[in-house]
């Protein structure tokens, strides 16, 4: 059972007490929100209708985008409703359930990220078996695997945020619930509940990480017998996903492997793991993608045409 709280409702002081500073910010994460919803949802619809994109690299890319949609629709939208409001609240039950989605969406997105990596070692390490290793079926379980680490994390941490009691104060200097800010509204010794959290967020991410540059170091290793050309293919796809993971990876660790404290510059960094990274997806991975690029241009053309009909 959770502990007992005084608290209901939790006030976020967002990126300003302006409210016409506040509304321009709400205005921007609008335009920047509807951008990755287009972006990321062109990408999900053209590999579901395109019978030639049955590479795994876009099997695992359509589900990619659609958890980039869903970790950005945890925080974005109600920064954006609450530019309409004179208070900026959330109830604490809502306020966990916040916890809990943005947990489950990154979690998942981290482990996505590591299969990626891991289809592009075999792809690249072992053609000649790539088909036989990755065929569907291994696809399909790589991609439940990583939701069901997502979940398994975030049902960690909102389990242990769940047990604490929130007396007061009330306030959040942030624009969604997160562990770190929730952790100082609680009226109770926190010191192990944070080395907990901070081991199940911390351990995820360096194993994770640490899988993702093993598998890069091997790849980097086997090109040096490559011809040019192929060298260069290789490269201009692992370029990609090692962009995506250091946008991803480099923010998430500032925030979530050290001491569960709050700096200034949180709002920030959580902008660009939450709302830079999905918004850069479409264009890292598929408008710099040649066969990505022309499966769209004919999904597009043939939705044009069935509209004149």
């Amino acid at each position: 059972m959770a502990a007992a709280s005084n608290v209901t409702e939790i006030l976020f002081l967002g990126f300003s007490q302006n409210q016409n500073v506040q509304k321009v910010i709400s205005v921007i994460f609008l335009l920047l929100y509807t951008a990755i919803v287009l972006g990321n949802g062109l990408i999900v619809v053209t590999v579901t209708a395109n019978k030639g994109l049955t590479c795994p690299m876009y099997f695992f890319l359509s589900y990619l985008s659609l958890v980039e949609m869903c970790y950005c629709s945890v925080t974005a939208p109600k920064l954006i409703f609450d530019s309409f409001l004179t208070k900026r609240v959330i109830s604490l039950q809502g306020c966990i359930t916040q916890i809990f989605f943005l947990h489950f969406f990154g979690g998942t997105e981290i482990f996505l990220l590591t299969v990626m990596a891991y289809d592009r070692y075999v792809a690249i390490c072992k053609p000649l078996h790539y088909v036989s290793l990755m065929n569907r079926r291994v696809c399909g379980l790589l991609v439940g695997a990583a939701w069901a680490g997502g979940l398994l994390h975030s049902v960690g941490q909102t389990f242990l945020i769940f047990q604490l009691p929130f007396c007061g104060p009330n306030v959040i200097d942030h624009y969604f619930c997160d562990v770190h800010p929730v952790l100082k509204l609680a009226c109770a010794d926190t010191f192990l509940i944070s080395l907990l959290i901070i081991l199940n967020g911390g351990s995820i991410s360096v194993v994770s990480f640490a899988g993702l540059l093993a598998s890069y170091a091997v790849i980097l290793s086997n090109l040096r017998s490559r011809t040019a050309q192929g060298r260069r293919k290789a490269l201009s796809t692992c370029a990609s996903h090692l962009a995506v993971v250091g946008l991803f990876f480099i923010p998430c660790s500032f925030v979530y492997m050290r001491p569960c404290v709050t700096l200034p510059a949180d709002k920030i960094v959580a902008v660009s793991y939450t709302v830079v990274t999905p918004l850069l997806n479409p264009v890292i991975y598929s408008f710099r993608n040649a066969e990505m690029k022309n499966a769209m241009r004919r999904l597009v053309s043939r939705t044009v045409i069935w509209e004149e009909k």
